[in-house]
Formats: C-alpha cells, sequence, structure tokens
C-alpha cells in the first residue's frame, strides 16, 4: 500500500503548483496594495472595503447571483423531464439519447455561443420566426435574454446528466411496489421518484450555478458589454484597468460565496441521505 501510495506524489505536486499555489497568490494580492516588492509588503483591507461600500459592486454581484438562480431553475425545469424521459427509455434509446445530449458539449463553449450571436442578430433565424409568428421585431443580442438563453444552452447538458444518472440508479422494483401498494403515477412520483433523484438535482445545481454565477464570456458576447456580471468585472480589473489586487479581491469573495453554497449543498445533501455523509 506504501509503494501505491508514492504512485500520487506527481499529481500532489501538480495539484499544489497549479491549485494551490495560484490560490495563494490571488488571495496575497487581495490584501496587499501595488507596487509591493518581493521583499516587502504593505498589507491593507482595503480592496474589500472597496467592493462592499461601492453599490455598483453590489449590483453587479446581485445581478450575477440572480442570473445564476434564473439559469440554474431553467435548467432544472427543462433538465428533469428530459432526464426523466432518458432513464425511462430502453438501453439503447438511453445511450443514443445521451450521445445526443453530449455531443455539443464536444465542441469549446466558445465557438457554440459565437453560433448565438448569428442566430439571435438582426436578421438571424430566432428574429425571423418570432417576426413571422409576430412576437418581435429588433434583435435580441445585447439583452439580458439573450445571456440567460446562452447559459441555460450551455449549461442544460450538466443539469441533464446528472439527474438522468441519479434516476438510472434507482431499483425499479420500489416503483412497482409503490404500484402494488394502490399508489397512483403522480403519487408514486412525488413519493419515491422524486426523494430519490434529490442527490441528481442537488449535484446539478452546483454544476449549473457555480460556473453561470461567475461566467464572464456568455454575458460579453450575448450582451455586448451592456450586461455586465461579476466575471466580466474581474476580467476587467485584471485585464483592461490592470489593478489586480483589486481584482483578486473579487476573485476571493466570489470563491468564499462559492465554497459557503457549496457547504450548504452538502448538508442538504447529508440531510437527504439520513445523515449517513462522510
Amino acid at each position: 500500500m506504501k509503494k501505491f501510495s508514492q504512485l500520487a506524489f506527481p499529481y500532489i505536486v501538480w495539484a499544489v503548483l497549479m491549485l494551490v499555489f495560484p490560490m495563494v497568490l490571488i488571495a496575497l494580492y487581495s490584501v496587499t496594495d501595488q507596487g509591493n516588492t518581493i521583499l516587502s509588503f504593505t498589507f491593507t483591507l482595503e480592496h474589500y472595503a472597496k467592493f462592499f461600500t461601492d453599490p455598483d459592486f453590489l449590483l453587479i454581484l446581485w445581478r450575477s447571483i440572480v442570473i445564476a438562480v434564473k439559469t440554474t431553475v431553467i435548467c432544472l425545469l427543462l433538465g428533469y423531464p428530459i432526464a426523466y424521459y432518458i432513464a425511462r427509455s430502453e438501453q439503447k434509446k438511453q445511450n443514443a439519447l445521451i450521445l445526443v445530449i453530449t455531443i455539443p458539449m464536444w465542441i469549446n463553449m466558445l465557438v457554440r455561443t459565437y453560433a448565438w450571436i448569428g442566430l439571435l442578430s438582426d436578421g438571424g433565424l430566432i428574429q425571423r420566426i418570432l417576426q413571422l409568428v409576430g412576437l418581435g421585431k429588433g434583435s435580441l443580442l445585447y439583452t439580458e435574454e439573450a445571456v440567460l438563453l446562452g447559459m441555460v444552452y450551455n449549461f442544460l447538458p450538466f443539469m441533464i446528466l446528472q439527474i438522468q444518472t441519479s434516476l438510472s440508479k434507482m431499483d425499479n422494483s420500489l416503483l412497482e411496489a409503490s404500484a402494488d401498494l394502490g399508489a397512483s403515477p403522480a403519487q408514486t412520483f412525488k413519493r419515491v421518484t422524486l426523494p430519490l433523484s434529490v442527490p441528481g438535482i442537488i449535484n446539478g445545481i452546483t454544476l449549473v450555478f457555480l460556473p453561470a454565477v461567475s461566467s464572464f464570456f456568455i454575458p460579453k458576447l450575448l450582451g455586448g458589454g451592456q450586461y455586465f456580471l461579476i466575471g466580466n468585472m474581474i476580467e476587467n480589473q485584471f485585464i483592461t484597468v490592470g489593478e489586480w489586487n483589486f481584482g483578486s479581491a473579487i476573485s476571493m469573495i466570489m470563491a468564499v460565496i462559492m465554497m459557503v453554497l457549496m457547504m450548504v449543498v452538502r448538508k442538504i445533501e447529508i440531510r437527504n441521505q439520513g445523515g449517513k455523509g462522510v
């Protein structure tokens, strides 16, 4: 066993260099002033104070959380029926449907988002369809709806796959027992299927909400810079403004928010499992 544990050493080194060390640097930048040398640092909490005392920054954070919640709810409402249908299908059909869901994910997310620019732009396919049914005239680009559509499109497969995996693991004998005891399909779904699929729902919510709240290129491309989210703000501080310290502080704030949310989700999952979590 000791020999096998030594095989993990390269991966530990890689994790420290690629994960831990960058986070330490970001944390250090967030509590220091600009212009520090390698041998001397001036520590300060000014960057955190700047973020929490400026209503514009808090508004951007709130807007990011709201659109991430909207994205997660829509993905859940759309994803659950699709995942349920896939899980209840025959094995060969399941494999084909899962392949249909995952094929778009083989293409880079940035490329897929660029494709929506053509669809939503003035004269694009979606605009023409809306005009045909008398529901719209102008371009859908650079709006909250466009950003929301792009996020749902990119993150929906994560919700579907997590819920489908959870439903596929469900023991079908439980459904048969529920029917034998006189439960209607609606009662069986409410009391058996839905509770057993909660782990998949929780994992799906996690995999959708966390990247959605910090996304920056989807709002940038489909929002045209007019719909500014917290991810865009971090990118702007590092690349455009050059305030790495303030950008690092915002990154640490988001990291803490995400860790807190993951802890909450983990507690909910443990409670759902009857306190059997590690």
